[in-house]
């Protein structure tokens, strides 16, 4: 299985969310391939230096674990479907370029509305930690 993880995914994984690094463990225990793009790299990156004062040798440790766990994609799709945060777009083109078959998200206002996006659900990390556990 191909999946995709949101931006905030991630750094919930790495700061203070428990529920987000069982999401992680639990796709690496049953072989899924986690997508990324250099966009939500440069993301988690620009969250972690602007709103968390990580170092830069912190940031590149963290980005070099995260790259090494995933498969970098390159984007090319081109959607605007989300006019609120632009940015969250480039989320849904990660998974419809990478072809994933799930993307999780923790953005309650505008990815996890959409339910679904081109063929591939979309849910959150609970949704995804109790469907696994079912």
């Amino acid at each position: 299985m191909k999946v995709i993880l949101d931006t905030n995914i991630y750094i919930s994984a790495i700061l203070f969310d428990r529920e987000c690094e069982k999401v992680i463990r639990l796709l690496k225990e049953h072989g899924s391939e986690i997508l990324i793009s250099d966009f939500i790299l440069k993301e988690i990156e620009f969250v972690l230096r602007k709103k968390f004062h990580w170092s830069e040798q912190e940031i590149r440790l963290t980005l070099y674990d995260i790259e090494t766990k995933t498969t970098v994609i390159d984007t090319h799709s081109n959607i605007h479907i989300i006019k609120q945060k632009m940015s969250d777009n480039k989320i849904l083109e990660c998974a419809v370029d990478g072809k994933a078959d799930l993307i999780i998200s923790g953005d309650t206002k505008h990815i996890q509305p959409l339910k679904k996006f081109k063929g591939i659900p979309i849910v959150s990390p609970g949704e995804f930690i109790k469907a696994v556990n079912s």
